[in-house]
């Protein structure tokens, strides 16, 4: 058995290092003075933007765990099986940063086993409590064969892959399916407080659907990054066909949002040129119909860096969807003013360093890609050097 690799000391691990202690201090403030210390919420805007990026948008950018697996074992698309395990990964460290922003966000950490004990089947934050536990189960059962396989204990995956890997990937698909909607589902509450352009019945459904682009556009980001920082990246033509199929979520997505905002008798103010509608013209256009078209095209495809920063485009433009839905909707739906502390905003970029950091030290030291735990080659960048 290879011993465990150790990351070398650089100057953009140690702005991490230090970036991380600085989130342990805040957190420490925060369960010492309260929630009013560390952020600017306030009753008229009791969610922010921790609620927002870190819950919405990393819950919705974890959605390639389910995507990719639905399409391998559920369609049997063998073809894109190289594609399950870092998204499996990605998705388990989305979610456990998720569990992490929401137990400083509630605080009473302590009392995180009421759900399970105290039901109210009525309300949708217990659904969403109970997606979030159970999938989180799913995904650290799907991520520990990692584990085993890194140890040399072979013996029980053999059985794992035959008889439990069916019915994880089918409760994972199923929970998802849940909690994706179900994130939507809260603001279906909230009629009067949210902007029209961002208020619908039909938030569940836009919730699931856009999920499904946003995570396919990941897996392109997250390839990426991978070749950046260790030198490895998913074959060019899996990444084409998850182009392709972007394109057509996009589509559908797209579709859906402009067919429900025509029946709600909202499409005429779309051009009114307020603050709300320019808000949504940059959400629907730069981050939906411009990647949308380009993703179409086959040159865009076929060019790497082109199409990694039109599936930028798409992450973008779903993070501003929900951002817009969490923040902006409110507060051009009730007038509220909020701006996020500093405290707000290193709390939220310092759980995505620690996200990298985890990702790192899974890929130097599990079976996340196929031939295995990767070397530590020298950095080439200050991207790569944060993430190794």
């Amino acid at each position: 058995m290879t011993k465990f690799t150790i990351p070398r000391i650089t100057f953009w691990r140690c702005i991490t290092v230090l970036l991380a202690v600085l989130v342990a201090g805040i957190v420490v403030r925060r369960f010492t003075f309260g929630l009013g210390s560390i952020s600017n919420l306030h009753d008229g805007m009791p969610w922010g933007l921790w609620i927002g990026f870190d819950l919405l948008c990393g819950v919705a950018l974890a959605a390639g765990g389910f995507t990719i697996t639905a399409i391998v074992f559920v369609f049997h698309l063998e073809k894109y099986k190289v594609l399950v395990r870092p998204t499996i990964l990605t998705a388990f460290l989305g979610y456990l940063i998720v569990i992490g922003a929401l137990l400083v966000d509630l605080g009473r950490p302590w009392n995180i086993w009421h759900p399970i004990v105290f039901w109210n089947p009525h309300s949708v934050m217990f659904e969403v409590g109970w997606c979030v536990m159970l999938y989180t189960t799913v995904l650290f059962m799907e991520f520990l064969p990692f584990v085993l396989e890194r140890f040399g204990i072979h013996k029980p995956l053999r059985l794992w892959h035959r008889y439990l890997t069916p019915v994880l990937v089918l409760a994972g698909v199923l929970l998802s399916t849940m909690h994706q909607s179900s994130l939507g589902t809260l603001y279906v509450i909230a009629p009067q407080k949210l902007h029209p352009f961002w208020y619908s019945q039909a938030l569940p459904i836009l919730f699931f659907v856009s999920a499904i682009p946003l995570g396919l556009a990941m897996v392109s980001v997250e390839s990426y990054l991978s070749l950046r920082a260790f030198g490895k990246r998913l074959h060019p033509e899996i990444l084409r066909d998850v182009g392709k199929a972007t394109a057509v979520m996009l589509m559908f997505y797209l579709t859906i949002r402009i067919e429900d905002i025509i029946v709600r008798g909202e499409f005429g103010n779309i051009f009114a040129f307020d603050a709300a509608s320019w808000f949504f013209l940059a959400e629907f256009v730069i981050g939906g119909l411009v990647p949308m078209f380009l993703l179409f095209r086959r040159d865009i495809r076929e060019n790497s860096l082109a199409l990694m920063g039109t599936q930028t485009l798409v992450v973008l433009g779903m993070i501003f969807n929900r951002m817009n839905v969490t923040v902006t909707g409110f507060q051009l739906g009730t007038g509220a003013s909020y701006i996020p502390s500093w405290m707000e905003f290193v709390l939220s970029i310092g759980m995505v360093c620690i996200g990298m950091i985890l990702f790192s030290f899974a890929v130097r030291n599990l079976p996340v890609f196929e031939e295995g735990p990767l070397e530590d080659p020298r950095p080439t960048d200050p991207i790569a050097e944060m993430t190794r």
